[in-house]
């Protein structure tokens, strides 16, 4: 079985976050998802646990970050080709989503980036494969 990752992110409107999400094309995972979380199914091996604030708390003995005023992570998805960056960022941006940082256009490397409604910064890269390959 694959390693999975599960990105765990402090929301502050649950609701507005499942919509932002699934208007990106993603899907609620409803097995995990309740009044305190949801689970976003990004692929078969990435899932990203929305997490309202106060559910979040009880996880850590730290303060939660202000997204809006503060980076804690970065989350980075890989994309199948430049078109598929710009039609992700787009519809994040056109849902709800901010701009975070500006393109970076290095050739056989491609991102763009936005922020989603709590402020939390998701990259989006499309990297050449012959590149790759060397």
């Amino acid at each position: 079985m694959p390693q999975m990752i599960f990105v765990n992110l402090p929301v502050k409107d649950l609701e507005v976050s499942k919509s932002f999400f699934t208007a990106l094309g993603y899907t609620i995972n409803p097995q995990f998802t309740d009044e305190n979380a949801a689970c976003v199914v990004i692929s078969d091996s990435i899932f990203a646990m929305l997490i309202t604030e106060p559910f979040f708390k009880q996880f850590t003995r730290k303060e939660i970050a202000d997204a809006s005023r503060t980076t804690e992570v970065l989350v980075c998805l890989s994309a199948e080709s430049r078109e598929d960056v710009d039609r992700l960022v787009d519809t994040a941006l056109a849902s709800g989503g901010s701009p975070a940082n500006e393109p970076q256009d290095q050739g056989p490397m491609y991102g763009r980036s936005f922020q989603d409604p709590d402020g939390h910064i998701w990259e989006v890269m499309w990297m050449d494969p012959a590149a790759i390959q060397g």
